[in-house]
């Protein structure tokens, strides 16, 4: 059994306790010049050097102070956790305030980040608003984080250390078993975090210690470290921070769904979610990419991201009809119930699949299941992505050199930007920065 806090050679479960002090203790299968020493903290057994050797040093507190566990490792201790709150529904209008919020309580397990860079997501509106209940204000929204490790926990996964670019998205934990009736989770178990029924959002919820989730529209950001994803060289800080929610709800469900070679991948609603599947059916490999929305004056730009054809719900007068049965995987990022659904699963192929990603805050969709029965095609949805899939996206984006279009804004902008978004205008992600960064 290795001792997770030490990691200092092969362990094994001491059933001996002297005291709080090392002391030999006689086993068998010692290498020669070698013994076994308990660990006073851990009751656990290693290999140290031989008595006689540590005797040389005239006392055992070094190989006691070995076995001490890592101490929390920060870059400074005098910063301070501000960002743009929300107080009611109002503040969705340009109405947040600049303010300091206390962050959880520190545990070992944790990272702080100092953020240079904080993606605006749609789910930011819908928060501010309540648009999908009533928001636990006061909130810091804000999950697609990127900065620099100032703080990392003496027992933070990952091998996240002190400088590290690093980002969040929008989970901040999974239960890994804590809280579950059986003991285990199977969703985590699995590596399917993002599925996690005590998943924790990485704002507007609680952590498991009892403290408040806020955002990263801010200064600091403090996250428990098995969400906490290294930056890859070769990816730009304000491309990587829109990828964390944006990018990856829809490099999910394509690569899940298997979006490559010899499939036709259509991405309806391109705007600053959609234009990701644009850019990933591609650097997937998909043989045909069809970019859907309902304004005709996007056509331009969806080609260029790389999509093969365009169709504009409101220009083009028979776009049902004429694309019936043509597409084998659709991706939806619309967040209103008043979209075409019954039409457009009248585009997919037989056994093509529709994956609803966007989550309307309006009401409820309606349709009639004929093209399911008719065509066995499959209806499912997709949430997020798990920090291991993010890991994955990021590499393939260097690799293919997916380039998001992004407009950088300043933190300090933040009101505007949020009033803009709503509005429609960014091309097509807006990123916010922490200039004295």
């Amino acid at each position: 059994m290795g001792c997770r806090r030490h990691r200092l050679g092969s362990w094994e479960l001491g059933k001996t306790f002297t005291g709080r002090c090392w002391k030999p203790l006689k086993r068998p299968n010692v290498p020669p010049g070698q013994e076994r020493l308990v660990c006073p903290d851990t009751l656990q057994l290693t290999t140290f050097e031989t008595q006689q050797t540590i005797r040389k040093r005239r006392t055992y507190r070094h190989a006691r102070d070995l076995c001490k566990p890592n101490r929390t490792t920060t870059m400074a201790d005098d910063y301070k956790f501000e960002g743009w709150i929300g107080h009611d529904e109002a503040s969705v209008k340009g109405n947040m305030v600049w303010e300091t919020f206390e962050p959880k309580a520190w545990e070992d397990t944790d990272v702080d980040i100092k953020v240079t860079h904080s993606g605006i997501c749609g789910s930011d509106l819908h928060m501010l608003r309540s648009g999908w209940g009533p928001a636990p204000y006061p909130i810091c929204v804000g999950h697609e984080i990127v900065g620099v490790a100032v703080r990392v926990g003496s027992e933070a996964s990952g091998g996240i250390q002190l400088g590290d670019r690093v980002g969040v998205g929008a989970q901040a934990d999974s239960c890994f078993g804590r809280g579950a009736s059986a003991g285990s989770c199977g969703e985590c178990d699995e590596g399917s975090v993002n599925y996690c029924p005590r998943a924790v959002h990485t704002y507007g919820g609680f952590h498991f210690n009892g403290g408040k989730t806020m955002g990263g529209h801010a200064t600091y950001h403090r996250c428990p470290s098995a969400f906490v994803i290294k930056i890859p060289d070769g990816l730009a800080s304000e491309d990587a921070a829109p990828m964390l929610c944006g990018g990856v709800t829809v490099y999910s469900p394509l690569r899940f769904r298997g979006a490559g070679p010899g499939k036709t991948v259509g991405i309806v609603g391109v705007g600053g979610l959609g234009h990701f599947g644009v850019l990933f059916a591609r650097a997937l490999g998909a043989d045909r990419v069809v970019g859907i929305s309902r304004k005709a004056d996007k056509r331009d730009e969806v080609l260029q991201m790389g999509a093969d054809a365009y169709i504009s719900t409101d220009g083009d007068a028979d776009w049902a009809k004429e694309n019936a049965k043509s597409i084998d995987i659709i991706i939806s990022t619309v967040s209103s119930s008043r979209m075409p659904l019954q039409e457009y699963l009248g585009l997919l192929r037989r056994d093509g699949t529709f994956v609803q990603v966007g989550n309307p805050d309006d009401g409820q969709f309606s349709f009639h299941p004929g093209p399911l029965l008719a065509g066995r095609v499959k209806m499912t949805g997709s949430a997020i992505g798990s920090p291991a899939e993010i890991r994955d996206m990021f590499d393939l984006s260097v690799r293919q050199g997916v380039k998001p279009w992004v407009q950088v804004r300043p933190m300090a902008d933040a009101n505007a930007a949020i009033v803009d978004v709503e509005a429609g205008k960014p091309r097509y992600r807006y990123v916010l920065v922490n200039e004295e960064q």
